[in-house]
């Protein structure tokens, strides 16, 4: 059977539910679930002539589609790029790059290919803080392999997005990729990515991904019984990179007080997914609240900025209501979550209320029960 000409697929974005800072050593666990705002991205193989770009990338971020060519197994820009759609791109290129590798090494080849982009991770070019990066690069390893031939497993997919993703920045977890590859609840640990990545570069892509990975589990959780999940967007975009990689330059790892902080993020991590599988909607709530109090530890201790104003006031409109709030992920700005009874409308209505005259937006998401789709 011939390969496909158009190859289209989705994937959700995401929200950390617990555990954020610690998940990014390996095998420290956190627990995510994927959300309903999608990025979709099309690959097409196209009937190119010589001289002609190997692949050209457009976005709904930027006006103009962007020409690509090989340089061995590197895509260079031809021509000039605009400097906003660098980062944007970046993981598009990368997440191409691996799969054109696996296929290469397969004895198969990358076909000259348009991809494009299109995202509802965004307002108006401003990031909602839903995963976007790890979306777009799992979006794209999907469809540019399927449009190669190639029948991958959600396990592989998600090791080339982690790969193509630990070849930019190797601190980021991949937490975002595994619930954009499988969506619903999940916990989660990261692989040590210093490994995967020496692996990949000793033994290729390929048997990198047949390969154990120390540390590194993804499990399906079930959803709370009866609270629902609500998000608030503060309206400040905020880079999760540049906190992270702000922590990982300070004196604090390494010492007791980071200790602790991991100690107490595994145990409240443990808590609430035992909480999630036994129904226990109490206990989770209770776990949620030590979570966003180690948070607020971390943030007196090391000053990061994890919590603002608007995250202050999100979290508290919760507790008034008798549920449980805290950043998800970096903090800084982007957004906060809240658990609430899912039965208390006058209730949820009211936080809403309350979060709108703080500044922060309401956003209309809903636990997004599958991952990649076609």
């Amino acid at each position: 059977m011939s390969a496909p000409r158009t190859v289209v697929r989705h994937a959700p974005g995401k929200l950390f539910v617990a555990g954020e800072y610690a998940v990014v050593d390996p095998g420290n666990p956190a627990i995510l679930v994927a959300v309903d705002r999608y990025i979709t991205v099309t690959a097409t193989a196209t009937d190119a002539g010589p001289g002609a770009p190997a692949v050209v990338i457009s976005t709904d971020l930027g006006p103009q589609a962007v020409p690509w060519r090989l340089h061995g197994d590197r895509l260079v820009p031809s021509g000039a790029q605009d400097p906003r759609l660098r980062g944007a791109l970046a993981h598009v290129v990368s997440a191409i790059e691996t799969v054109g590798r696996l296929l290469t090494e397969r004895g198969l080849s990358l076909p000259t290919l348009s991809v494009s982009v299109s995202s509802r991770l965004h307002d108006n070019g401003k990031k909602y803080g839903l995963g976007s990066s790890g979306a777009v690069t799992v979006a794209t390893v999907a469809a540019v392999a399927a449009l190669g031939g190639l029948e991958l497993t959600a396990g592989e997919r998600y090791r080339l997005a982690l790969i193509a993703t630990a070849r930019l920045d190797p601190k980021g977890s991949g937490g975002d990729l595994a619930a954009s590859t499988w969506g619903g609840w999940i916990a989660y640990r990261a692989p040590d990515r210093g490994f995967v990545l020496d692996l990949e570069r000793r033994l290729g892509v390929d048997r990198t991904l047949r390969a154990p990975w120390p540390g590194h589990e993804v499990r399906p959780l079930p959803a709370p019984k009866n609270l629902t999940l609500q998000v608030g967007w503060t309206g400040e975009p905020v880079s999760t990179a540049s906190l992270v990689s702000d922590l990982h330059r300070r004196s604090w790892r390494g010492s007791a007080s980071h200790r602790r902080f991991v100690e107490t993020s595994r145990d409240f991590v443990g808590a609430a997914a035992a909480a999630l599988e036994s129904g226990d909607d109490e206990d989770l709530l209770h776990q949620i609240r030590r979570a966003r109090a180690e948070l607020a530890r971390l943030d007196d201790e090391v000053g990061l900025g994890i919590f603002t104003t608007k995250l202050n006031r999100l979290c508290d409109a919760a507790e008034q209501a008798g549920g449980a709030a805290k950043p998800s992920g970096a903090g800084g700005g982007d957004c906060g979550i809240a658990l609430l009874d899912a039965g208390a409308q006058r209730d949820i209505s009211e936080v809403g209320q309350r979060w709108a005259a703080a500044g922060v937006l309401p956003l209309s998401v809903r636990p997004a029960l599958e991952g990649i789709e076609e």
